[in-house]
């Protein structure tokens, strides 16, 4: 399986990378069938975070001490101070099973911490590598002027960034600037939150932009195969994934909710990253599921809004989440009206 070279870690990780986030919906026999399976088949690079309930557990079972060596795990810790991070990465190495991760990440942080105070996030992760616990030190983000100012700080090893064939232009000069600095560049949200379906034009995507690092989030072993299916294939452009790609970038221009889960939890219980995409899903998945009892009543939960605005100052690409879904919920109720 072809291998990239993560900046200056010097890690070599497979193009095709296991984004674990999914697996926490997945009964822990099938997910531990899953990695192994991805495992056997090659994939070496596993993405995590603290966060994601039960993943790490998940990967801490799959993957054996004896296996170990042979894979690159990445978590992340919320922490924004120094205790919270050490007490987070302690958590993650029994719940991983190892005795030291290859990259430990900030997640999401709202601003950069502050690399001089002996009580910061960035102090736990310095300290974290010289007691032999963390390899690399990286940071992920929703916000292009935070992950810029990370880059330009030279201080992580890593930058976990959304990226896809949406993204915009300030997004691709952000892959090329980590390029240039020899900063690793892990693409999250590489199928945009599963709006985007064509997993072979995702995959011809990297291909051309390959000092990109995608993890794909995968819950499945149908999924998994697809991705392992197409590692093996040349992916050249054709008319029909052109026109995939065009419209594709026509109906998601601009901002949308990519379910990144940041605005939640809400007060009143709205399932807000799946609520605020709704019309998106309607459009683009089957949509007969999504006319069921329960997801007809967990749209009717947006009427239980108090409009105490959390969501909207929580949300990384800086929505107007309360009108969103409002307008989320009329298209919905026209939709079911006509197709129920």
């Amino acid at each position: 399986m072809k291998k990239i070279r993560l900046g200056r870690t010097n890690l070599m990780v497979t193009r095709t990378s296991f984004g674990a986030l999914p697996i926490q919906r997945v009964p822990e026999k099938e997910a531990i069938k899953i990695l192994r399976h991805a495992y056997d088949s090659g994939i070496n690079f596993y993405d995590t975070a603290n966060m994601y309930t039960d993943s790490e557990e998940k990967i801490g079972k799959a993957f054996t001490p004896t296996m170990r060596s042979n894979v690159i795990i990445s978590t992340k810790s919320g922490g924004t101070d120094y205790k919270t991070v050490k007490k987070h990465l302690d958590n993650s190495l029994v719940k991983i099973n190892t005795d030291y991760i290859d990259i430990l990440q900030l997640h999401n942080p709202t601003e950069l911490p502050d690399p001089d105070s002996n009580d910061s996030s960035y102090k736990a992760l310095i300290d974290a590598k010289k007691e032999g616990k963390i390899r690399f030190i990286g940071i992920t983000n929703h916000k292009l002027h935070i992950a810029n100012l990370a880059l330009d700080s030279g201080l992580y090893d890593t930058l976990q960034f959304p990226f896809n064939y949406l993204s915009t232009e300030a997004e691709f000069e952000l892959v090329q600037k980590s390029s240039d600095l020899d900063i690793g560049f892990i693409a999250m949200k590489a199928l945009s939150g599963g709006l985007l379906k064509n997993s072979r034009a995702c995959a011809l995507f990297f291909r051309q932009n390959p000092t990109a690092v995608p993890i794909y989030g995968i819950q499945s072993m149908e999924e998994l195969n697809e991705w392992l299916s197409l590692e093996n294939q040349a992916i050249e452009m054709t008319p029909e994934l052109e026109h995939t790609i065009a419209v594709d970038k026509r109906e998601l221009s601009g901002n949308f909710c990519r379910s990144c889960g940041y605005c939640m939890p809400c007060a009143v219980g709205i399932e807000i990253k799946t609520a605020a995409r709704m019309d998106m899903l309607l459009r683009r998945s089957p949509f007969r599921p999504l006319l069921s009892d329960d997801n007809y009543n967990m749209m009717m939960k947006i009427n239980d809004c108090i409009n105490c605005g959390l969501c909207k100052t929580r949300c990384p690409y800086e929505l107007d989440v309360p009108n969103l879904l409002k307008r989320m919920l009329e298209d919905y109720k026209e939709f079911y009206e006509l197709n129920k």
